[in-house]
């Protein structure tokens, strides 16, 4: 990954990490914090190739970035529904987020076994 897009990445987490833990306080700005860090995160996932050519690589790296924009339109739920259908987008894009971020490196290990 490269430098500015590992630093993308990281800014966007907190931010979203902070956005929700503050969204139950009621402050008025966190969902915007969420969205912000939240399409940070996508951006950051978007813009980190794949150099693997295996078709179970790009299948996951196409779940990946679909749990990537599952959390920017979490942030749209926090701004404009203000109920708790936030969480459950949120939890599907978490789902999606982990189960990637645990098999893309197995698939990798493997092709390079072979």
């Amino acid at each position: 990954m490269k430098p500015l897009v590992s630093a993308l990445f990281a800014v966007g987490a907190v931010m979203a990490l902070v956005g929700a833990a503050v969204y139950i306080t009621g402050w008025s700005l966190a969902p915007y914090v969420y969205t912000v860090g939240a399409t940070l995160v996508a951006l950051a996932q978007i813009n980190s190739p794949s150099q693997s050519s295996s078709p179970n690589v790009k299948r996951l790296r196409r779940q990946q970035i679909f749990g990537a924009l599952l959390l920017v339109l979490t942030g749209a739920f926090m701004l404009f529904t203000h109920g708790n259908e936030w969480i459950v987008c949120m939890t599907i894009a978490a789902i999606l987020e982990l189960y990637t971020s645990l098999r893309i490196p197995q698939e990798e290990a493997k092709e390079k076994e072979k």
